[in-house]
């Protein structure tokens, strides 16, 4: 399994991909006016893991890594978000 960021329009979104080649959203980041908008993937609507306005994209993904959503995928195995940001997918 992978783990990783990945560009997208206005910003990076967090990537699950598992061995089989099916790939989740796990959070994303977009960067607005005001700052950052970031989320963390949940299966319930929790406004905790949804913040507006932070200061900068490196503290929006730590805000997104830190709900740890890729436990609603493989539980609790230990991840590690791989370095760097992979360019947006083709097509």
């Amino acid at each position: 399994m992978k783990l990783y960021w990945m560009e997208r329009k206005g910003g990076q979104r967090l990537v699950l991909e598992t061995d089989e080649g099916e790939s989740y959203e796990m959070g994303a980041v977009r960067e607005t006016k005001r700052g950052f908008d970031a989320f963390a993937t949940t299966n319930t609507y929790d406004p905790s893991r949804a913040q507006r306005g932070i200061g900068s994209m490196d503290d929006a993904k730590i805000f997104v890594e830190s709900h740890r959503p890729w436990e609603l995928v493989v539980g609790s195995a230990p991840m590690a978000v791989e370095p760097g940001v992979q360019p947006a997918a083709e097509g």
